[in-house]
């Protein structure tokens, strides 16, 4: 695969904490401090209020010395063109993904990773990374011309991981509902990031990053698929 910097975020925030806050300082150490252009996708926002989210985002990382562009119409493939960062935000990954095609931009961004731009996403925005949008946690609101995503990571992705249950309810907890997909694509891997934590990719080294465990769902030679931890700093490289 080519050698690629990536940084996907499960989330936009940790808690009651402020918008991007842990982000922030993830997406400090990720970028330096050399000025960059960035260019900021925004349609995982349903509402469509594009401007405001990218301002919103603007001032959360007003700290940082990068120029942020909005993305969000014909001139959008110049912008990605001419900038250093992609960066994706969060919201609904159906429609993300809807619009990104529509827009003819999953080749653009996917060669602009391959060709050295670094990429930064949080919850949708880290899920089309994989090669499908089969894990994501959001409502199909609008149907995406396919469901096959950048690719970038060759495993799948579940942002916002939690595994909790309601006394009483008696739907699918997300465990159960991520081993269904291990069975019917035993061959993909499934990285559940808990909110605050991210994945980063360094060229050929990939770690698991933030406060607390997340989770790694896999299957070998057709068995079944097992759950186990992983720890902030560990190495997954061995998924690339």
């Amino acid at each position: 695969m080519a050698s690629h910097r990536i940084l996907a975020l499960s989330s936009s925030r940790t808690g009651n904490e402020s918008y991007l806050k842990t982000a922030a300082e993830q997406i400090k150490n990720f970028l330096g401090e050399d000025p960059l252009k960035i260019a900021f996708i925004p349609f995982a926002l349903v509402n469509k209020n594009y401007d405001e989210y990218a301002n919103n985002v603007r001032l959360a990382l007003d700290d940082l010395q990068h120029t942020i562009n909005l993305a969000d119409n014909e001139e959008a493939k110049n912008i990605i063109a001419q900038s250093d960062v992609i960066m994706v935000g969060g919201g609904n990954t159906f429609k993300l993904l809807h619009d990104i095609y529509e827009a003819g931009l999953i080749d653009i961004i996917r060669n602009k990773i391959n060709d050295g731009a670094r990429y930064i996403g949080w919850s949708a925005g880290s899920n089309i990374l994989s090669p499908t949008i089969g894990t994501t946690n959001d409502m199909p609101v609008i149907q995406p011309q396919s469901f096959n995503a950048l690719g970038l990571f060759p495993f799948q992705i579940n942002p916002h991981y939690i595994n909790q249950k309601p006394e009483g309810h008696n739907g699918e907890t997300r465990d159960q509902r991520l081993l269904e997909f291990m069975q019917i694509n035993p061959g993909l891997p499934v990285v559940g990031l808990p909110e605050g934590t991210a994945l980063q990719l360094e060229g050929k080294v990939l770690k698991f990053i933030g406060g607390i465990p997340g989770v790694l769902f896999s299957a070998q030679n057709n068995e079944e698929a097992h759950i186990n931890q992983i720890m902030p700093g560990d190495d997954l490289s061995f998924l690339l």
